[in-house]
């Protein structure tokens, strides 16, 4: 493996190499007005690549591109931007363009694309389509927003439960043109149209054509409702390691199906919400926003840190008689709070991701409680020695490391049960907890470990 790691490192630097080289071609082919050498570039790459190169550039030169070579643009490559830029993109495409650029996309695509436009835009895409696919992307935009319904795909491969392997087989070289671009299992139906199980076509390929195909179906075989929230299908994805799950109505009639990139797509974004919200920072955050726009998104959450950072300073406060006779607790105060605001933050970046996984549940949160108390208790002493040492050689006081050290095991030990018990209780209350428990915990920490520090002080010290 040692021996892999500079070939592989290699790879990576000589792939962005190549990334800078192409991006300086673009840029200079836009500069020359070459439209044919732009279209010519655009051609050899894939269309998430060229997703990258529209979110990378400037609004100036986005605009420029797009009036150069955005006749020519693909449905894939607007269903790779980020949602941000793809609006902005749409917008500048006439609708001639826009209504081409769909007609190849796979359903849920297109009702990605269309269901956040203005009403006429998206008329404007949907008179594009065959009558029996605007059906379908018009059925799926009455489901309800971030559920199974708006993910999945209305293109489904079935087949009659009775049916052997060569009869599907056969159906589907028939059938060819009319199948999915990409599809992983055979749909088995009843008389009703209500999917029984599904058989991945390895096993189809692999199997006798006289096989009945019940007999070679998938045991990972379930579905799920049409309106269930999104995130839940992405868990059952993640769970029991789908690749593509059947969606229901309420009378457990097929209406179409969702596949592992769409579920994992959805996760993706959970995650990084999650990793957004921790830092106090809006979800339609992008790069691409201008200052203005990324200065009022996190103004907010810089208000409520204020708010917080006053009240830890009132604790403070309320001791500027100690802090003034023993000057060297000033020295040392942020490092009680810091180590507990990093300690908080730890348990708290384990309970989100466990709660968003549903590994922490009400069977084991106390478990969990406990189990992180005992962690902060413990690395609170160890850290109480480190600092009473500190302490007693800096300012030559033994009782000041006293009470440092004992300030420390009563902040971290808080910081644990912090990092825990808050975003359970958010949870609980039905607020996202990645979105408060950041704020919540370092205002406990703070507080706590000002007050433990500065109220033993004033006992010990005074």
């Amino acid at each position: 493996m040692a021996d892999e790691t500079p070939e592989a490192a290699s790879r990576e630097d000589d792939s962005d190499a190549l990334r800078r080289e192409r991006m300086q071609e673009i840029l200079l082919a836009l500069d020359a007005g070459d439209g044919a050498r732009l279209g010519h570039l655009f051609d050899q790459l894939h269309p998430a690549d060229i997703a990258d190169v529209l979110e990378q550039v400037g609004d100036r030169t986005r605009q420029q591109l797009l009036r150069f070579w955005g006749r020519d643009i693909d449905g894939e490559v607007l269903s790779e931007l980020d949602e941000g830029i793809r609006a902005e993109v749409i917008d500048a495409l006439p609708d001639s363009v826009l209504s081409e650029a769909v007609l190849d996309l796979e359903s849920d695509d297109i009702v990605d694309l269309v269901e956040d436009l203005e009403e006429d835009r998206k008329e404007a895409v949907l008179d594009a389509l065959p009558a029996a696919e605007r059906l379908a992307v018009e059925r799926a935009l009455s489901y309800p927003e971030y559920s199974a319904g708006r993910l999945m795909q209305r293109e489904v491969v079935t087949a009659p439960e009775h049916w052997t392997v060569g009869q599907a087989i056969d159906f589907l070289r028939v059938e060819d043109k009319e199948l999915p671009d990409q599809f992983y299992h055979i749909i088995l139906v009843d008389p009703t149209m209500t999917p029984v199980g599904y058989v991945t076509l390895g096993k189809l390929l692999a199997s006798r054509r006289s096989t009945p195909l019940r007999d070679i179906t998938e045991h990972s075989f379930r579905t799920v409702r049409v309106d269930l929230e999104e995130s839940e299908v992405a868990y059952l994805f993640n769970q029991y390691h789908l690749i593509s799950v059947p969606v229901v109505d309420a009378d457990d009639r097929l209406v179409g199906v969702i596949t592992i990139d769409d579920a994992m797509a959805v996760l993706d974004d959970e995650h990084e919400e999650d990793i957004l919200l921790l830092a106090g920072v809006a979800e339609e955050s992008s790069l691409s926003d201008s200052a203005t726009e990324t200065a009022k998104l996190r103004l907010p959450w810089l208000a409520v840190n204020l708010a917080t950072a006053i009240l830890a300073s009132l604790v403070i406060a309320q001791f500027e008689g100690v802090i003034e006779k023993v000057v060297a607790l000033a020295v040392l105060m942020p490092i009680v709070a810091s180590m507990g605001g990093n300690a908080g933050t730890q348990s708290l970046t384990v309970a989100v991701r466990a709660i968003a996984t549903k590994d922490l549940t009400g069977s084991n949160v106390w478990r969990v409680v406990g189990r992180e108390l005992v962690v902060g208790i413990l690395n609170g002493l160890v850290f109480a020695v480190v600092m009473g040492l500190v302490a007693l050689v800096w300012f030559g006081s033994s009782m000041i490391g006293v009470v440092i050290a004992l300030a420390m095991i009563v902040n971290l030990a808080v910081a644990a049960l912090a990092g825990i018990l808050v975003p359970v209780t958010l949870e609980r209350m039905g607020v996202d907890p990645a979105l408060a428990s950041g704020t919540f915990v370092t205002t406990v920490t703070d507080v706590v470990g000002f007050f433990a520090f500065l109220g033993l002080a004033s006992v010990v010290l005074i």
